[in-house]
């Protein structure tokens, strides 16, 4: 699946919670339905858009490690929603 982003995030480098706060930052400034990547090298990073997904009304539309970097792609919920 080739997923094409809207915007792209780099948060390699960045300890938590500095990667989920960066992406946070960039949902506000996307448009509903937008698709956000992200990447990072924080490892708890995994656990954190995981949980921020679940809570919220964004969608993790897929997630991968590759030589240890993580890729996440967020699409942006509705309006109102805790980006």
């Amino acid at each position: 699946m080739a997923l094409q982003p809207d915007h792209m995030l780099d948060a390699r480098g960045l300890h938590c919670p500095l990667p989920l706060l960066k992406a946070k930052q960039a949902l506000s400034t996307l448009e509903v339905g937008a698709l956000l990547e992200i990447q990072a090298t924080d490892v708890g990073s995994w656990q954190d858009f995981e949980t921020f997904a679940a809570q919220g009304t964004h969608c993790l539309e897929a997630r991968e490690e590759r030589d240890g970097v993580y890729f996440y792609w967020l699409r942006k919920g509705e309006r109102g929603s805790t980006a």
